[in-house]
């Protein structure tokens, strides 16, 4: 029997709870599975408390783990600072809360995922935030709506979800500093491997980390870069609105950036033989892919993109409309019936369906979704399996829609 005058329980929390001293640095990043840390003394907790990037004292406000992933992603986009959220949308939120208020407004990308351009007209707009949406594409178009009344945000997706039309970043960037706009990128579709939105003029990039970051389909996670004062009040909207990433999933994203440039390259790869392969198909009216010579902003990837990625992202339109979209999708044998992306499975997806749901038709044709356009997340399967899946699917979209093997 212990001499301890304690009693068990209260021994038992003690013991339990005492961590170990490490004198060697681990070559990864621990996962630091609590709530709470304790402080030495009640001025200490103030100040770690007061300020997240000071200490640590529970984990809504910090933590080290998913710490340690905000700081990777700021280093490899370029940023001075970074913060990681439970969600790609938990970012797009905090971001925007960060920077808007009561009657201010926002100028945004009509080609933009459903999800944000539903928080940006619904959510935001209950709370007095007007937005106008217009072809990014068109800068005679974004000045102009800059220019129309005074605009908080511009924001753009780098490869709009899901046509993969391209944000000329520099060029926009320009022209939300020339009207006094906040100027913030969804860089979710590229990654920070293929695309860097900071040092090409965005003040605030953000990805989905449940994507191409984390890349296996097994967490959700978001993340934020840029000056560490305008990083500073996303966290602060963080920890006032609750998007808390846990420091597992941090864990596994970390995990994930060790294999990003990789990954990403063979996803571009896969991408651009699966797209070059499409446009000589029947039934396919057109192919969307930034690493193709036809695609309509080819000049911007060439200056934007990592040279000789075009990232795993495609787009393309069937003949057959939605009748042929779900006869190719139901086709398919290799791909993962679900809708995400970024992952090791090549995904397929009706946009109207699926991310652009919340869209009305009008709405649909206004950001360039056609009834017949499938996105396509190309994952890492072998080349000439992917294709003859493909060639069986779009059989059976031409018998579906009767549409010639010609045409």
């Amino acid at each position: 029997m212990s001499d301890d005058p304690l009693g068990f329980s209260t021994r038992a929390i003690r013991a339990a709870s005492r961590t170990p001293a490490v004198r060697q640095r681990p070559t990864s990043v621990p996962i630091y599975q609590t709530a709470t840390f304790a402080s030495e003394d009640a001025e200490q907790l103030g100040d770690v408390v007061g300020d997240p990037w000071a200490g640590y004292s529970y984990s809504r406000l910090s933590n080290p783990t998913t710490q340690a992933l905000g700081n990777a992603y700021a280093e490899l986009a370029g940023g001075e600072a970074g913060y990681a959220f439970a969600s790609g949308m938990a970012a797009i939120h905090a971001s925007l809360a960060s920077l808007l208020h009561d009657g201010e407004r926002v100028v945004a990308s009509a080609a933009l995922y459903g999800s944000t351009r539903a928080q940006l007209t619904g959510y935001f707009g209950r709370f007095g935030v007007t937005t106008e949406l217009v072809d990014v594409t068109d800068h005679e178009a974004v000045a102009r709506a800059l220019a129309a009344a005074p605009t908080r945000v511009l924001y753009a997706e780098t490869s709009a979800n899901p046509t993969t039309f391209l944000a000329d970043h520099r060029a926009l960037s320009a022209l939300a500093h020339e009207h006094g706009a906040t100027y913030l990128v969804d860089n979710t579709f590229a990654s920070t491997y293929v695309c860097r939105p900071l040092e090409l003029g965005a003040d605030l990039v953000l990805e989905s980390a449940t994507k191409y970051l984390g890349g296996h389909s097994d967490l959700m996670a978001g993340v934020v870069a840029g000056p560490h004062g305008l990083v500073a009040k996303v966290a602060r909207a963080q920890v006032d609105t609750g998007g808390t990433l846990g420091p597992f999933e941090a864990f596994l994203v970390l995990r994930g950036l060790l294999t990003l440039a990789v990954r990403m390259d063979r996803h571009a790869a896969n991408a651009l033989a699966l797209a070059a392969w499409l446009e000589r198909q029947g039934g396919v009216q057109r192919v969307y892919y930034p690493g193709l010579p036809s695609h309509p902003q080819r000049a911007i990837a060439e200056r934007q993109l990592r040279p000789g990625n075009g990232g795993g992202m495609l787009s393309f339109e069937l003949a057959g409309g939605r009748a042929a979209g779900g006869a190719v999708i139901d086709a398919l044998r290799l791909t993962e019936l679900t809708a995400s992306l970024g992952s090791v499975h090549t995904m397929v997806v009706h946009p109207p369906s699926t991310s652009q749901r919340q869209l009305s038709e009008a709405e649909l044709i206004e950001s360039g979704i056609t009834p017949g356009l499938l996105r396509v997340s190309v994952g890492l399967e072998d080349v000439p399996d992917l294709i003859a899946d493909f060639e069986q699917a779009l059989a059976a979209a031409r018998a579906a829609a009767a549409v010639p093997a010609g045409v």
